[in-house]
């Protein structure tokens, strides 16, 4: 019995060696051979380094390392990664032996009047043990397609955490890079402020003594409650910008300590590569793709359904109405069988199921392909953005520059006679938001760079696993499902 049920079992593992449906194979894209905006002197590894250490900030260091540890949405994200490693547990156990036992102990009275011959002992006893073995020869791969679907489904969650490192780092960073400039923009509101406020105050004076007109003192006057206007709104753009910097630290909305000023931070070098570079680094294209070969599998999976099921079952124990004769030889029970089931008629079930996982995997391909030329746009416009901010920048400075001397020439002429205050006041309220513009354009230029190292990704993202306390990845070689290259 033994020799027949340990053939069958072999003539199973070597049949069970063909997989119905299409094997993954990775899509043509159209890749750019370089980007319109590149930068030659770009430095080649800078994507895979922690770029925030470049800002040489230590304040921003501590932010991101406490934000990737604390996070709320990377320990989502973490979770789902844990979700997905049971579902591919779960999936691919059933293509191993599932073994199982029972054992029962009973005591029953059969009525006489229903039996046309009771048991010699009425009431009786009855005493099972037993262990049973089942498995479902996988000869048309149904359950590896579902085991391959399950597996890069599982992938694609990690990638997405990566998605979410990528991007909360970012968010970090320009949040603080943000913060800073409001600062020095509310620093500025309330120095202009005070000298505003000495104007008024000297401007009074005259007035009282006739040396100047009522309309220059409201003048004046304007010129401080203008600017007195805007430290509120800074203020509470400040507030906000804390509020949600904290919710990215995993903290609840508060103040927080700042580091260096906008002036002091370095500036990361700027990251260089090919376009191609990107299908390999993206987290978001990367999780694309195996979706992809998620929905693909999914293709055979439902391709098997079609073809009859192969299932062999076994069980050997004991039975026995006396409890001290259970284990004796001719207690003894066993039995093995095999089963053999498939459809015939389901009305276009199994029809429809297979035409769902055809469409899922047209929208899985549409969806990778998207997410490319999406990447490709990422990082043209923040090649761009950072280029041209630059230049902005540059002009904003001299006309700050250009502003400033103005003002100093327009007070001198005023104080020796030779012009009204209009002049005086003209030149004043064009520099104030010059200065503030040119913080905020500064602020924007290191943002740039920030968005340019998100949109590159990065194999940094990897080594922020230590730091979130995540999963490894699986024992399995992480490839590409039944693929052909």
């Amino acid at each position: 019995m033994y020799r027949k049920l340990l053939f069958l079992l072999l003539i199973a593992f070597f049949a069970a060696g063909c997989a119905v449906g299409p094997d993954y194979k990775r899509p043509v894209v159209d890749v750019p051979q370089a980007y319109r905006y590149s930068n030659a002197e770009g430095k080649p590894d800078a994507a895979d380094s922690e770029w925030w250490r470049q800002f040489k900030d230590p304040v921003l260091d501590e932010f991101i390392a406490e934000a990737l540890a604390n996070n709320m949405t990377v320990k989502i994200a973490a979770a789902n990664v844990e979700r997905a490693s049971g579902i591919l547990m779960t999936t691919r156990s059933v293509l191993f032996p599932q073994l199982s036992y029972n054992g029962t102990a009973e005591r029953a009275q059969i009525s006489k009047n229903n039996v046309t011959q009771p048991p010699t002992q009425n009431p009786y006893n009855n005493y099972q043990a037993a262990g049973g073995v089942s498995w479902e020869i996988d000869l048309w791969g149904r359950i590896r397609r579902l085991t391959e679907s399950a597996r890069a489904s599982l992938y694609a969650t990690m990638e997405a955490r990566r998605g979410i490192v990528l991007s909360l780092t970012a968010e970090v960073a320009s949040a603080y890079i943000q913060l800073r400039a409001l600062d020095e923009q509310l620093a500025i509101a309330r120095d202009t402020l005070k000298t505003y406020q000495e104007s008024v105050r000297i401007f009074e004076l005259q007035n009282k003594y006739g040396q100047v007109s009522g309309m220059t003192v409201q003048q004046a006057r304007s010129q401080y409650e203008t600017a007195a206007s805007q430290i509120p709104q800074i203020e509470i753009q400040i507030a906000q910008t804390e509020n949600a910097l904290s919710i990215l630290l995993g903290r609840n909305p508060g103040p927080v300590k700042r580091g260096l000023a906008l002036a002091e931070l370095g500036m990361p070098p700027v990251p260089a590569g090919l376009p191609s570079d990107l299908l390999e680094r993206r987290p978001d294209i990367l999780q694309a793709e195996q979706n992809l070969i998620a929905a693909n599998a999914q293709i055979g999976a439902a391709k098997a359904q079609f073809f009859p099921r192969i299932s062999l079952t076994g069980a050997a124990g004991w039975s026995s109405e006396d409890l001290s004769n259970l284990f004796l030889g001719p207690s003894a029970a066993w039995n093995y069988a095999g089963t053999i089931t498939g459809p015939i008629f389901t009305g276009g079930g199994l029809l429809g199921q297979l035409r769902q996982a055809e469409a899922q995997q047209k929208a899985a391909l549409y969806a990778y392909q998207q997410a490319i030329q999406n990447a490709f746009a990422d990082t043209e416009n923040a090649l761009i953005s950072r280029r041209k901010l630059q230049e902005q920048l540059a002009a904003e400075l001299k006309r700050v520059a250009a502003y400033k001397e103005y003002a100093r020439l327009a007070g001198l002429q005023y104080n020796g006679g030779y012009t009204p205050y209009l002049t005086v006041l003209d030149a004043q309220q064009q520099l104030f938001p010059a200065e503030l513009s040119a913080i905020q354009t500064s602020a924007s230029t290191f943002i740039s760079v920030v968005n340019l190292y998100k949109a590159m990704g990065g194999g940094w993202v990897a080594k922020a696993d230590e730091l979130t306390g995540t999963l490894p990845a699986p024992q399995e070689t992480k490839g590409q499902g039944m693929q052909k290259e």
